[in-house]
Formats: C-alpha cells, structure tokens, sequence
C-alpha cells in the first residue's frame, strides 16, 4: 500500500483521480481496454470530477462497475447512486463501451447473480472505493465478511453507517435511508489489479487510523486494504490527522 496525505480534499481528488486516469490509460494501451469500478458518495467527489477531465482516454473502451446501491432506491431519488454516477461521471463523458449499474428496484438475487456473472468476465483493472465512517469498505459494514466468494451481496446497513448517509445530506431523516443495499463483496474488490482509495474529511480520521494501525480485522472492514500490493491511499489533513507519526 502507498499512503499519499495531500493539503485539501481538493488537491487528494486530483492527485487521486490523475492517478486512476493513468492506469486507464495503461490498461488500455496494453490490452485494449480497461475495467473500473467506480465509489459515490461524498468523498468521491473531487476525484470523479478530476478523472472526467482527463485527456488522452479513449472512453469507448473502458467498461464501468458499479460498487453498491440501496435496495429498492429509486434512480429519480437524490441519493440514488446510479443517480449519482450518471450526473457526475457518464453524462460528462462519450459513450463508454459498457457500463453495468446496479438496480436496488429489480429482482434482488437476480439482479445479484446477473452482476456476477457479468464482472467474472472482465478482471478489473482499476478500482476507486472509498472508507465509510466505520470502517466499511463499499457497504460492507463491520464485522465484514472477507470470505465470501460472491461477487455482489444483499447486505444490512449499521446505525453507524445510515447515520453517515443522513449527515452527508443524502437523507433528511435516519428513518428514510433504507436499511439494505446490494454491496460489491470485499473478496471481489480486492481482485482488481489496482486499487485507488479517496478518503478526504476529518469525519473519517478515526476509521482511516483504524483501517492502517489495526491488524486485518473483520471489525474495521477497510483494513484488508493492507493486504492489496497495489493500493494507493488518498488522504487529506484531515483525514491524515489521528495517524502516529512515527508510523507515516
């Protein structure tokens, strides 16, 4: 893993997402296309707005997974991700050779065995996740399940982690944020050949300290990051702050 502390959430989302353009970009150049998968939420924000603005990527050759959905959100709905990943990413672009979005509102194990089959067929070549407030990776809330060999999972949210998606902005109210979401496993996200992380903010400082000081621990998801030779940590000051210092 390699640790990158920028100043600002601004200056992390750029460095992060020319990161993630170049190994597009490499991908591409070697086999003639390139597989993502791509995060929502707040923290990735900046980094999705700096790779949509890179040059030199022939968009019509990637294709697009999608990490993880509400069950039964509606795509009209503000925190609706399919929502999210269209506005930000894939109306900005020329038409992308396929992208696959997860739809909370379908059949949910067909939907889920659909996707899976579907990602098997494409090993990913850059991932860009993020680490939630408790330490989950996509939605996979502690104790995660680092086991499992399928690729996308029916998944129970924490109070933790719905009150992250009330205080974002997403919900006004913890009653509306479902309490379930379909949730790429976290078997499957440390397949991809590279790994980008954006973690911006001081709400996330604890759980950044907990996923890199802590052993490989179910109880703070985010921690098998260790474990993945080709990942690259986007922090900020913020988020940087609890780290020990003799450590980083």
């Amino acid at each position: 893993m390699k640790i990158i502390i920028a100043q600002t959430a601004k200056e992390l989302g750029e460095l992060a997402g020319e990161a993630s353009a170049e190994l597009i970009r490499q991908a591409i150049k070697v086999r003639g296309q390139a597989n993502i998968i791509l995060a929502t939420g707040t923290s990735q924000f900046e980094t999705l707005n700096q790779l949509v603005l890179e040059t030199g990527i022939d968009w019509s050759k990637v294709m697009m997974f999608h990490l993880d959905e509400y069950v039964g959100m509606p795509v009209t709905h503000p925190a609706s991700f399919r929502k999210y990943l269209r506005e930000r990413f894939l109306n900005r672009l020329p038409e992308l050779k396929n992208v696959f979005l997860i739809n909370g509102e379908a059949e949910l194990e067909g939907e889920i065995e659909k996707l899976g089959i579907s990602i098997l067929k494409y090993p990913i070549d850059v991932a860009l996740v993020g680490i939630g407030e408790n330490g989950h990776l996509a939605f996979n809330d502690p104790p995660a399940d680092f086991d499992t060999e399928q690729s996308y999972l029916i998944v129970n949210l924490d109070e933790s982690c719905r009150k992250q998606q009330m205080n974002e902005g997403w919900f006004e109210t913890l009653e509306e944020v479902p309490r379930q979401a379909i949730s790429m496993s976290v078997k499957q996200i440390m397949k991809s050949k590279h790994i980008i992380c954006s973690v911006p903010d001081g709400r996330k400082a604890e759980a950044v300290k907990n996923s890199l000081e802590q052993k490989v621990n179910h109880q703070f998801p985010a921690s098998i990051l260790q474990q993945h030779s080709n990942c690259m940590l986007f922090l900020d000051q913020d988020s940087a702050s609890l780290l020990s210092d003799n450590k980083f």
